[in-house]
């Protein structure tokens, strides 16, 4: 899970774990790269709604297994995640991020319509 999939709940009004719940299993492994865990941290701590969302994606973090990536840059350490094979989906509403993570041939799970996540496969 990325940055900004963790802040839909508040930017969005997505419920991203029973969005997750009904596209994947519901005991299905989710990761989160520390350096996703990194950003939120520096995010909550500014003002007005990007914070508001940032804080509660720290706090839905705790659902996910927080793994150590070689990049410190958020979505470089998603990147890298996806190229290595430990992980079957990215969750990301970020538009580069998925062309990227496509081309690494993972499927990446995204907004589709209002408050629904939908998966694209490479």
């Amino acid at each position: 899970m990325d940055t900004n999939a963790l802040m839909m709940p508040v930017e969005l009004d997505v419920r991203v774990f029973d969005e997750l719940d009904r596209l994947l299993a519901a005991d299905a492994d989710l990761v989160v790269p520390t350096a996703v865990l990194d950003e939120l941290e520096k995010l909550s701590t500014g003002g007005g709604t990007e914070a508001i969302a940032a804080s509660v994606g720290v706090d839905l973090a705790t659902r996910c297994r927080a793994v150590e990536t070689e990049e410190s840059y958020a979505d470089d350490a998603i990147v890298e995640l996806a190229e290595s094979g430990e992980t079957d989906y990215v969750v990301t509403n970020d538009k580069p991020l998925r062309d990227r993570v496509l081309e690494c041939g993972i499927p990446v799970i995204g907004i589709r319509g209002h408050a629904t996540l939908a998966v694209t496969e490479p």
